[in-house]
């Protein structure tokens, strides 16, 4: 009897230690801070990606063409976009654009537009080119959308360290009437002017600027 009482005294004893010994180690457990996301920046004298870039968009709708304004709030430099000058640091920089960066100040608004304008597109999560300038006033954007690839031609002026290009575009050059039907189709009560007509424009101006530090 006695030996069962020492038996069951020390299975008793091993399991308390045991119990003891998950909680220190539960209690050992450090949670890892989390890193913080590098920002990336650029060394040289110009560069795009330390510069500040609005990229501003102007659509139309309804027979009377009344503007829409938007903007993307971001933009990734993914070649060149450095240099001595700030003609220098806009000529070949090549880049990419998220579409869900897009902002036109109504939420129901950008979420039509990513939806069933960029998102009837193919391969259109970004838009991508590349910026080349054939003279002090006047260069050639290549953008790609909906799978396809452009050249839009653009007039700029550079006034001490800030850049700003112009150029209108017409989507359908992409190919993007069923986008832009899409869109219609969804935005149709919204689109129609006086005259009882829904119309969305495939016409869209483009003003963007980039000022250097």
């Amino acid at each position: 009897m006695k030996k069962l009482n020492i038996i069951a005294l020390m299975i008793i004893t091993a399991a308390i230690n045991l119990t003891a010994c998950k909680s220190e180690a539960k209690k050992e457990v450090v949670k890892e801070t989390p890193k913080e996301v590098e920002v990336k920046k650029s060394t040289a004298p110009f560069a795009v990606l330390n510069a500040k870039n609005d990229i501003n968009f102007t659509a139309y709708k309804t027979t009377d063409k009344i503007a829409v304004g938007g903007t993307f709030k971001e933009i990734d430099v993914l070649s060149g976009g450095e240099g001595n000058s700030v003609k220098e640091a806009i000529n070949n920089t090549e880049f990419s654009i998220p579409v869900s960066s897009l902002a036109t100040k109504d939420s129901s608004r950008d979420y039509k537009i990513r939806k069933f304008f960029f998102g009837v597109m193919d391969n259109t999560k970004l838009l991508s080119g590349k910026l080349m300038l054939n003279d002090d006033t006047t260069g050639t954007a290549k953008i790609t959308m909906n799978g396809e690839t452009k050249d839009v031609p653009f007039t700029y002026t550079i006034v001490d360290k800030t850049f700003n290009m112009k150029a209108t575009i017409d989507v359908n050059t992409w190919n993007a009437s069923a986008a832009l039907a899409s869109l219609n189709k969804v935005c149709e009560a919204l689109h129609t002017g006086g005259d009882g007509i829904s119309k969305t424009w495939s016409e869209v101006g483009l003003n963007i600027t980039s000022t250097f530090k």
